[in-house]
């Protein structure tokens, strides 16, 4: 309670909150998107059939109709569900989760998924065939490309540093 006898009010004047730095809103991320190699990744759409050769030095994703032969070095060909794909088909990596009828070659490995089938012969390093998939063919496993033979053997190794 103030008194006319003393000069100011009872209460000591709050003291003002120091000021706080404001955060800079987060700069805008795109979505994330599914795990391709380097590059880009081709599509062909559910609606697009096409008869002939496909080579070319990108991923590529199939939902359409193919016929002929696919030829993607050093890339990786995935057969989408609504994937129907007879051709020959070598690439690094192949995933189905639709149809294929034809001879798959992959340098590194060939994943049939659940949802999908296969029918024909596949040669690869590694091979993956989940439950509730078809395959039909034979499987050739190739051994992973070697490294050159000056690291891979030691007695190589130390007739370099001599």
């Amino acid at each position: 309670m103030w008194k006319p006898s003393q000069s100011g009010p009872s209460t000591p004047p709050p003291t003002p909150e120091p000021s706080r730095p404001v955060a800079p809103p987060p700069a805008f991320e795109p979505p994330a998107r599914p795990a391709a190699p380097v590059g880009e990744q081709a599509t062909i759409g559910k609606g697009l059939f096409i008869k002939g050769e496909i080579t070319g030095s990108e991923s590529l994703f199939i939902d359409g109709k193919i016929e002929g032969s696919i030829n993607l070095p050093g890339n990786r060909l995935t057969v989408g569900r609504n994937g129907q794909v007879s051709a020959s088909i070598t690439a690094r990596e192949i995933v189905v989760l639709g149809k294929v009828r034809g001879n798959v070659s992959a340098t590194d490995r060939v994943d049939i998924r659940a949802e999908g089938s296969l029918t024909g012969d596949v040669a690869a390093a590694r091979i993956s065939i989940e439950d509730g998939a078809f395959f039909k063919g034979g499987i050739d496993i190739r051994k992973a490309e070697s490294k050159p033979a000056a690291a891979a053997s030691p007695e190589a190794a130390k007739t370099a540093q001599s």
